[in-house]
């Protein structure tokens, strides 16, 4: 499946509802939701704990369905896909940076790096991996493992991963939740410059009102709707 690149708009929720059993009735998670983001900008979502933040980035990522309304990502009506065509949206323009980091502790951090570049079987994996692992200034830790890391050092190797293979498109969820204040800070900037540079579409969850100030657009997640607020940036 070849995905149809929109210059405009990166992604096009429509009237988007989320619906879960909760006993004998359904619980609204999400509540008609609408949002267009244009290609090459940062979002933030933003919401108390609880307010279907996390549920409505799975479901703009692909990787859960919505109950009702239309979802557009890079071209694609996902709500019209199967798991396995979601899927080879995603691995063709899709990255995602978690809190928990989610890197394989089998793999070094420049294997960690290789292994999305080498699943698209990118002809230079190693070299790229490479020279993203020097951008993000882990050159000098390529051979070590995940443990052998700091907290910042394994967040900064999956920003590499993220950016590896230049996506389309990063949902970042709590990037930085992990993180003392100041290795925080050194991911935010890292995370923003490589969005800059290589003009990939941002989405990201935070409870951090600095790190959403940041972002070119702030949307807030209240009881199941959306509303948008405006950009400190």
């Amino acid at each position: 499946m070849s995905i149809v690149d929109d210059a405009k708009n990166a992604m096009e929720l429509v009237n988007i509802g989320k619906s879960v059993r909760a006993g004998s009735s359904p619980l609204d998670i999400l509540k008609g939701l609408n949002l267009t983001i244009k290609s090459g900008v940062s979002l933030a979502i933003v919401g108390a704990s609880g307010s279907g933040k996390s549920t409505l980035l799975g479901i703009m990522a692909g990787l859960d369905l919505p109950t009702s309304g239309e979802l557009t990502l890079l071209g694609q009506r996902l709500d019209q896909l199967d798991e396995d065509q979601r899927a080879a949206v995603r691995a063709q323009g899709v990255s995602f940076v978690f809190q928990n980091f989610q890197l394989l502790p089998g793999l070094t951090a420049l294997e960690n790096v290789m292994l999305p570049l080498e699943i698209r079987s990118e002809p230079k994996a190693r070299s790229q991996a490479l020279e993203l692992l020097a951008k993000v200034g882990l050159d000098h830790r390529v051979d070590h493992y995940p443990n052998q890391l700091s907290g910042g050092e394994q967040q900064r190797v999956a920003l590499a991963r993220a950016f590896a293979g230049t996506p389309k498109i990063l949902f970042a969820d709590e990037p930085t939740g992990n993180l003392d204040r100041a290795t925080g800070k050194q991911v935010e900037d890292l995370l923003f410059t490589m969005n800059a540079e290589l003009g990939t579409t941002l989405v990201l969850v935070t409870h951090d009102p600095a790190l959403a100030a940041r972002c070119q657009r702030q949307v807030q997640m209240v009881d199941g709707h959306l509303e948008e607020l405006e950009s400190q940036s």
